[in-house]
């Protein structure tokens, strides 16, 4: 193990607990530090809290996700393949075992990071939805807030089971969605 003054590269941790996540659908700081040859307390100090850093690698699980998406739905050029784009991200999210089995067992910590600032997922989310209006040729000094719209009403129809809703459809949200895009 290396001593306390050991300085963890961010992309190790990340790649670790990624890994790590991937193994027991949730991240377990005491053993995740074993597997890093840490200690816990140097863990802690490389990543703040274990909130940001599952905000982290669900931050790497949705860019992967949406990198897949976006590559079975090609160029994106208008509103009809930003609502495909979405369709084929949250298809890919729904199989993502893991993340569905951490949020059955801790819906409490998956929401706190998936849906305030604990975790910066939603900053990353809105940030990546807007550029994918800018693709589609949107327009507006709105942008931005529209974008923010747009993520928060996915996410109700992603994460409804956690928000208390029981189970939506896409297709529930999809009056509001292309409201967002016009």
């Amino acid at each position: 193990m290396f001593t306390s003054r050991t300085v963890l590269a961010p992309e190790v941790v990340l790649r670790g607990a990624a890994l790590h996540f991937g193994r027991h659908s949730t991240l377990d700081m005491d053993l995740l530090a074993g597997e890093l040859a840490v200690s816990r307390a140097t863990l802690y100090r490389a990543v703040g809290s274990r909130d940001k850093l599952l905000g982290e690698v669900f931050g790497m699980i949705s860019r992967r996700l949406f990198a897949s998406a976006r590559a079975r739905v090609g160029p994106i050029t208008g509103p009809a393949d930003v609502l495909a784009l979405t369709r084929a991200y949250i298809g890919l999210l729904d199989a993502a075992h893991q993340l569905r089995t951490f949020m059955a067992a801790d819906p409490q910590i998956a929401s706190r990071v998936l849906f305030t600032t604990a975790g910066e997922t939603q900053r990353t989310s809105v940030t990546e939805q807007a550029q994918v209006f800018r693709e589609a040729g949107l327009k507006g000094e709105d942008l931005e807030r529209r974008a923010f719209l747009y993520v928060r009403i996915v996410e109700s129809v992603i994460f409804a089971e956690l928000l208390g809703a029981g189970p939506l459809k896409l297709t529930d949200a999809e009056p509001a969605l292309r409201a967002l895009l016009d």
